[in-house]
């Protein structure tokens, strides 16, 4: 699972490199997002951005991440898809995170 990781300050962006997240790499995901949540940082920002397709169980791993993080850090999302972000809506999810329209400007690879 591809994901790249940028600190600035206390925030981290996580780049799903990815264009799928399903029952397939869930798992994947899950554990690529503990190995790089280590960092202390308080805001986690999952970028969405290259990701198509987000069925159930990516959801589930994506909830699964912000359990991860603990009481006083939060897992916001930046960038979804139409289709990820349907998905978001339609399990009600999107009042449960924060979601961006896209990472921060200042992390954001250019290209």
């Amino acid at each position: 699972m591809d994901i790249s990781f940028e600190h600035s300050g206390d925030m981290v962006v996580a780049r799903v490199n990815e264009n799928r997240i399903d029952a397939a790499v869930a798992i994947q995901f899950k554990d690529r997002m503990r190995e790089l949540l280590q960092t202390a940082a308080p805001v986690v920002v999952l970028d969405l951005s290259q990701v198509a397709f987000l069925d159930s169980s990516g959801l589930g791993a994506v909830v699964a991440v912000m359990k991860l993080l603990g009481p006083g850090r939060r897992l916001e999302l930046a960038g979804l898809t139409p289709g990820v972000l349907r998905v978001f809506r339609l399990t009600r999810m999107d009042s449960v995170f924060t979601i961006h329209d896209a990472a921060p400007p200042s992390l954001r690879h250019a290209g």
